[in-house]
């Protein structure tokens, strides 16, 4: 008898198990549907907001600012050469970062903004990159140069080579970057961006390593942010991930992030350019 008391508590335990297990499973399946669900909802509020995306007027100021004498030397920036040739801007932006033997270094857009705004316009390094970024009050000249000459890219493939010896090393050392794990929280760009599947706060996080999510990630920034009122570009993305990472605050403009934007867009090659896109 005491068998059979036992023998039915093991029952009666193993079923308890199953029944916890199903609950689990079931709750995991209901969260993930409903994880879904709020994504699908927010694409969908995202598209209804980007047929007004108000990207749109800082790309008028940045073409307006490109074609406009300024500077010491009241020049304008049409002579800026973006790897296309002095004053090509369509088609620029799908192929940077990449190297300029003027400069004999690989730049991003906004390296070479400022390079530009430099040679040509007669500005100080340092007048060149002031106030990178808006804040409330202070209007950046770069977000708006970024905006207009990113959108002149809208609908071609991202085409980054690594032809150039120095572009080789360049993506080498973004890649390291990507997997360098540092700060108050030990995080690399890798712990929240080189798995299948990860989300912050409803958020997707794309998988880098792979093309469709290098992709989907690269090829919609810059960005309107809906949250801040500004259009922000990659040097500020990138920023604002590594605060996030609690990392040391990187220079604006410096060649380790220009190499971690170069790993990111090599990444992307052959995604069709859709910025500047609309962001929460």
């Amino acid at each position: 008898m005491k068998a059979n008391r036992l023998r039915f508590r093991g029952v009666a335990m193993a079923a308890a198990g199953v029944a916890a297990v199903a609950a689990v499973v079931g709750v995991s399946a209901v969260q993930a549907q409903d994880q879904s669900s709020t994504a699908d909802e927010i694409a969908k509020y995202r598209q209804m907001l980007a047929d007004g995306n108000p990207a749109e007027l800082w790309e008028a100021a940045g073409e307006e600012m490109w074609k406009k004498p300024g500077g010491p030397k009241n020049a304008s920036l049409e002579q800026c050469d973006l790897g296309k040739g002095p004053g090509v801007v369509k088609g620029a932006y799908a192929e940077l970062p990449r190297y300029f033997a003027d400069a004999g270094k690989v730049m991003d857009l906004e390296q070479r903004l400022a390079w530009c705004r430099v040679k040509l316009q007669g500005l100080t390094e340092a007048e060149a990159v002031a106030t990178p970024f808006s804040s409330s009050g202070k209007r950046s000249d770069i977000e708006r140069l970024v905006a207009y000459v990113t959108g002149q890219s809208r609908g071609m493939p991202v085409n980054v080579s690594l032809s150039h010896p120095e572009e080789k090393r360049v993506y080498a050392l973004g890649q390291t970057m990507f997997f360098y794990r540092g700060g108050a929280y030990d995080f690399a760009c890798a712990t929240c961006h080189a798995v299948d599947g990860q989300r912050i706060r409803l958020q997707e996080l794309p998988n880098l390593l792979k093309s469709d999510g290098a992709r989907a990630a690269y090829t919609t920034w810059p960005g309107y942010r809906v949250s801040q009122g500004e259009v922000r570009t990659m040097q500020h993305r990138i920023y604002d991930c590594l605060r996030q990472q609690r990392f040391p605050e990187p220079a604006y403009g410096s060649d380790v992030i220009t190499a971690l934007t170069m790993f990111l867009a090599r990444n992307a090659n052959g995604g069709t350019y859709d910025g500047p896109n609309l962001k929460r």
